[in-house]
Order: C-alpha cells, then sequence, then structure tokens
C-alpha cells in the first residue's frame, strides 16, 4: 500500500489497482499559481520492475521485464483506466471497453488456489516477473464480486483524470477532491452559465 492510497483512504484490497491506474498522471492544472507536472512513474521496463519491487509483487527477485512484457503492462494499464473512466453502469453495458480490457487480462491469467490460512485465493498463472500485475488484475476481479470496483472511479475533471475511491455514502462523488477539482468545475460552470447569461 502506497502512502497515496493510505492518504486517500482506499481499501487495502484495491490499493495496487488504485497505485497501478494512477502510475501515469496526466493532471495539467494551476492550483494556487503553482502548475502541476505531469508523470508516468512506468516509462521503462525498469522502472516497472521498481514499481513491481516496492510493492513487494516481483517475482522471482530481480527477474528481468522485458520490452514485450512492459507493454503487455501499458496496455495493461491503458485499458483499466479506461475502463475506470466510464460510468460503473456504463462500465458493464460499453463492448468496446470491455473487450479491450479483457484482450488486456488474457496476459495475466489466474488460478483458484486454495490455502489453509487464507481459504480460496486467485494466484498468477505466470511465474515471470510480470506475474505481480496478476494481484492487480485479481483486486479488479475480487472488486466487482463484492461490490467495492464501482467505488473505484476516475475524476470528471478533464484536467485531472485521476482515479480515486468513492467513500460517500451514496457513491455519487464525481470529482477526486470536490474542494480542488469540484470548486474549480463549479465555478467554470458558473462563470460559463453567466457570461452566456451576459
Amino acid at each position: 500500500m502506497s502512502r497515496q492510497s493510505k492518504k486517500f483512504k482506499v481499501p487495502d484490497e484495491l490499493a495496487n489497482l488504485y497505485d497501478f491506474a494512477n502510475s501515469l498522471d496526466v493532471r495539467h492544472f494551476t492550483h494556487h499559481g503553482v502548475a502541476h507536472r505531469q508523470g508516468d512513474e512506468l516509462t521503462a521496463p525498469r522502472e516497472l520492475g521498481a514499481w513491481l519491487a516496492e510493492r513487494e509483487l516481483l517475482e522471482g527477485g530481480a527477474a528481468r521485464i522485458t520490452p514485450a512484457m512492459f507493454d503487455a503492462g501499458l496496455r495493461l494499464r491503458a485499458d483499466l483506466r479506461a475502463y475506470l473512466g466510464c460510468d460503473p453502469v456504463e462500465r458493464r453495458n460499453n463492448k468496446r471497453i470491455a473487450g479491450h480490457l479483457n484482450d488486456a487480462l488474457k496476459m495475466f491469467p489466474l488460478v483458484a488456489e486454495m490455502r489453509s490460512d487464507e481459504g480460496l485465493t486467485l494466484r498468477a498463472s505466470r511465474v515471470d516477473a510480470l506475474a505481480g500485475l496478476s494481484v492487480v488484475v485479481a483486486e479488479l476481479y475480487n472488486g466487482s464480486i463484492n461490490g467495492t470496483l464501482d467505488r473505484m472511479k476516475m475524476c470528471a475533471a478533464e484536467e485531472c483524470r485521476r482515479v480515486f475511491y468513492d467513500r460517500s455514502k451514496p457513491a455519487t462523488r464525481r470529482w477526486c477532491m470536490s474542494t480542488l477539482c469540484g470548486n474549480r468545475m463549479k465555478t467554470r460552470t458558473y462563470r460559463a452559465r453567466h457570461r452566456g447569461a451576459a
């Protein structure tokens, strides 16, 4: 679990999914006169290995992540972000987005395994360095089964698009932070409405 997932109280069972989706930061806004810098934690195979190792997900210790494995990881992230960018109801009905995600998920098969300490659990079928991303896929699966995945959303602000966990009781939040993105969007709507009235 990362500092960010702890700070925003993301449940442990979705923390790797949250961190993986947000390893790409496309925010491009200015807050209190400071421009937010975009970034990508995963620009090379070595960085993906470091990301996995930091979360104790790197199978085989220092096993090598090949360029093809790296591409599969980036594709999974892109398709996860596209999926989480849809409203939870739309996720189930958008065949194109679901189809892309299904294609990416094929690279990370899971196996059900009975463990004496945890009961039945899902584990990676892969046995290489990229097996750790199967943990992200297992979190996606488990969240879809228990309903918590519907609370994992993408900020509606176009200049943000950060994935967040909606802790509101009715699960109707649209922005990662109402005090930041929510205020900015409401102010923009207010100004546009008054410009139109003038």
